[in-house]
């Protein structure tokens, strides 16, 4: 019999966890790409908070699927976005803060944006809980 040490098998669900934030971020960036609203507004938990990358706070779900219902459909026509998770940290096993670097591909050029994604796994599954999207200045 072979024993695996806590510390492998620790960092190997550490891991585990970082690559199914990771899906939950490509869920994001495949839901804005395709403008689809309800898959986006179901990647959050029902009181989450979002700042938009133009300053807007919105509170619950609700606020959120109202909002992203008035701008997705036909906001990214001719456009495109990517994410890319850069670190995480995870605040309790539970609980990460997912750092994001996001570019949009426009007609007139990209524009990079660093988005931190707080997540919170319930019922085994990871949840946006508390994001704010951010413009970099200098890139």
């Amino acid at each position: 019999m072979i024993l695996m040490s806590t510390t492998i098998i620790d960092e190997q669900a550490r891991e585990a966890e970082i690559a199914t934030i990771k899906q939950v971020v490509a869920a994001v960036e495949h839901a804005q790409n395709n403008e689809l609203p309800d898959e986006f507004v179901g990647l959050f938990r029902a009181d989450a908070i979002w700042t938009t990358g133009g300053g807007k706070r919105l509170f619950g779900r609700d606020a959120i699927s109202t909002f992203t219902h008035q701008v997705l459909p036909g906001g990214m026509r001719g456009s495109t976005v990517s994410f890319e998770v850069e670190h995480v940290l995870f605040v309790r096993p539970d609980v990460a803060a997912v750092k994001v670097r996001q570019v949009y591909q426009t007609p007139d050029g990209s524009e990079v944006g660093t988005p931190l994604f707080v997540m919170a796994k319930e019922d085994g599954r990871w949840r946006l809980t508390a994001c704010q999207n951010t413009s970099v200045l200098d890139e």
